[in-house]
C-alpha cells in the first residue's frame, strides 16, 4: 500500500477519516500559504457558538410530565423543565417562545439543516454580562423577574359622606383632628362634637353658648385629651372620657386659629400674630411667647422628632422654631401667599412641606437642616391643607380657588397619582385617620368626606367606618 494513505489519520473536529496528500515541497507550500492567505496547525478545535441548538432543543418534549405520574413527578417535571429552559437561553441567547407558537416558528434558522456548525460567531450581549459574576446570563436573568403589581385603585368618590352643619367658611381656622384613638372631633359653630369610628358613637364634647366659637381643635398624642381655641383667645383643655373641662389658658388678645401639641407642651397661634408655649402640667397659661409673624398665625405643626416648630402666617412668612429658642431659627420667604398648610414628612429627617394661599398656589419642600429650598410645583389652586402619608411617600393637598380639590401625589416626582374632586366649596380642613388608610375632608358645603387613598392592612375591622352621623345633621352616604 502507498505510504500516503498507508495510515488512517483523522481530524479531530470531523471525526471522518481522509487520505493524507504527498507532502508538498518548502517552496511550493510558502508560495500556496500566501495565495490562500490563511493559517493552519497541527489540529483543530470546533468552536460552537454559533450552531443553531435551538433546532435541537425543538427535537426535545416540551411537556416531559407523565401520564399518571404522581404529585413528586410533577414537581420533579417542573424543575426539569424549568432547567430546560434556563438552559436554552443560555446556550441561545434568547429566550423561548410562548407557548401558543409552533415548534417550526421557534427555529431562527430553518434553512440550515446542520446541527452544530464550525466557524466563530460574535454573540450580542450587553456591557454588564463580561463583568457579571453570576453563571446566569444577564438576558437570563428576566425569566425570574416577578411580574409586576397592578397599579393601585383608588376610589374616585367617598365611601362615607356626613353633613356638618355650621362648619365654617374660613381659611384660617383648623376645625377638623382625628384622634390616635381614632376619634374625630369637629368644631361647629360653638360646639365640638366627637364621633368614634370604632362605634359610630357621636357625643357631644362641649357648648361655649352664643357670645363664642370654636376656631381651631388639637388632640393630643395619646388621644386622652381635646385642646379648644375660642374666637375670644382662649384655650381650653377637655378630658375626653369625662367629658370634663380641666382648665382654661388665657394669654391670646385674638382667635387661636391653629394649635400642635409636643408632649405636655401645646403652641398656640392667633390672630394677635404671636406663637405661645403652654406647659399644661404648670400653674402658669403660657411659658414663652414667640412673636416673628406680622400677620395672623393661621399654621403649626411640630417635627416628629419634636425639636423644630414650622409656623406658617397670613404675612406670607415660614418659620422653624426650636422648643428653647424664642426667635426663629430659619426664615422662608419664598411664598406670595399664606401659609396655612404645613406638613413633616415620617420618612426624612428635616423634610418639610409647606403651600401657599390663592396668589401663590405653590407646595414648596424645604430641608430644614441645611436650610435649604428643595423643590416647588404650582398646583394651579390655592393649597389649604397637607398631610403626609404613614406608610408611602406620599403626599395629600386639599384646595381651595378655584378648583376644590384633592390631590394625592408622589414624592419626590410630583407626580399625580390621582386627583379627587365632591366639595363645592374650599376643602379647608384634613385629618388622617391613625391607622394612615383614610383621610378626611371638610369644606364650607357643610360636608365631611371620608376617601380611601392608601393601602390599608387586611382587615379594616379597627377603622369601624359604619354609618353614623353628626348631631344636627345627616348621613348622605
Amino acid at each position: 500500500m502507498d505510504e500516503s494513505t498507508s495510515s488512517a489519520a483523522y481530524d479531530y473536529g470531523l471525526r471522518t477519516p481522509v487520505q493524507r496528500k504527498p507532502d508538498k515541497q518548502p517552496e511550493q507550500l510558502q508560495s500556496q500559504l500566501l495565495e490562500d492567505n490563511c493559517e493552519y496547525s497541527d489540529r483543530f478545535i470546533p468552536s460552537r457558538t454559533a450552531s443553531n441548538l435551538e433546532s435541537g432543543f425543538s427535537l426535545l418534549s416540551e411537556n416531559t410530565r407523565r401520564p399518571n405520574s404522581s404529585a413528586s413527578d410533577a414537581g420533579r417535571d417542573e424543575n426539569s423543565a424549568a432547567y430546560t429552559q434556563l438552559l436554552r437561553s443560555e446556550l441561545l441567547g434568547i429566550r423561548s417562545a410562548p407557548a401558543d407558537r409552533s415548534e417550526d416558528t421557534r427555529i431562527r434558522s430553518p434553512e440550515s439543516k446542520n446541527l452544530f456548525q464550525f466557524y466563530p460567531s460574535v454573540r450580542e450581549g450587553t456591557a454588564r454580562d463580561a463583568f457579571s459574576l453570576s453563571p446566569v446570563l444577564f438576558q437570563s436573568s428576566n425569566l425570574f423577574n416577578t411580574p409586576r403589581k397592578a397599579p393601585r385603585k383608588i376610589a374616585k368618590v367617598p365611601f362615607k359622606v356626613l353633613d356638618a352643619p355650621q362648619l365654617q367658611d374660613d381659611f384660617y381656622l383648623n376645625l377638623v383632628d382625628w384622634s390616635s384613638t381614632n376619634v374625630l372631633s369637629v368644631g361647629l359653630s360653638n360646639c365640638v362634637y366627637l364621633w368614634s369610628a370604632c362605634t359610630s358613637r357621636v357625643t357631644k364634647l362641649c357648648d361655649l353658648g352664643p357670645d363664642d366659637t370654636v376656631t381651631s381643635v388639637s388632640w393630643t398624642q395619646r388621644g386622652a385629651h381635646l385642646a379648644v381655641g375660642t374666637n375670644k383667645g382662649e384655650t381650653q383643655i377637655w378630658d375626653v372620657a369625662a367629658c370634663k373641662k380641666l382648665r382654661t389658658m388665657a394669654g391670646h388678645r385674638g382667635r387661636v386659629g391653629t394649635m400642635a401639641w409636643n408632649g405636655f407642651v401645646l403652641s398656640t397661634g392667633s390672630r394677635d400674630h404671636n406663637i405661645l408655649h403652654r406647659d399644661v402640667r404648670q400653674a402658669q397659661p403660657y411659658m414663652s411667647r414667640l412673636i416673628g409673624h406680622r400677620q395672623e398665625v393661621c399654621g403649626l405643626k411640630w417635627s416628629f422628632d419634636e425639636q423644630q416648630l414650622a409656623s406658617g402666617g397670613n404675612d406670607n412668612m415660614l418659620y422653624i422654631w426650636s422648643l428653647r429658642s424664642t426667635e426663629p431659627v430659619l426664615k422662608f420667604n419664598d411664598h406670595q401667599a399664606a401659609v396655612k398648610a404645613i406638613a413633616w414628612s415620617p420618612h426624612q429627617h428635616g423634610l418639610l412641606a409647606s403651600g401657599g394661599g390663592t396668589a401663590d398656589r405653590c407646595i414648596r419642600f424645604w430641608n430644614t437642616v441645611n436650610n435649604t429650598a428643595l423643590s416647588c410645583i404650582d398646583t394651579g389652586s390655592q393649597v389649604c391643607n397637607l398631610v403626609w402619608s404613614k406608610n408611602l411617600n406620599e403626599i395629600v393637598s386639599t384646595h381651595g380657588y378655584s378648583l376644590n380639590q384633592i390631590i394625592l401625589w408622589k414624592y419626590p416626582s410630583m407626580t399625580k397619582v390621582t386627583t379627587l374632586t365632591g366639595h363645592t366649596y374650599r376643602v379647608l380642613y384634613l385629618a388622617i385617620s391613625p391607622d394612615g388608610q383614610t383621610v378626611v375632608t371638610g369644606a364650607g358645603d357643610e360636608t365631611l368626606r371620608f376617601w380611601n387613598v392608601f393601602p390599608g392592612t387586611k382587615s379594616r375591622s379597627g377603622s369601624g367606618l359604619s354609618s353614623a352621623m353628626l348631631p344636627l345633621g345627616r348621613t348622605i352616604r
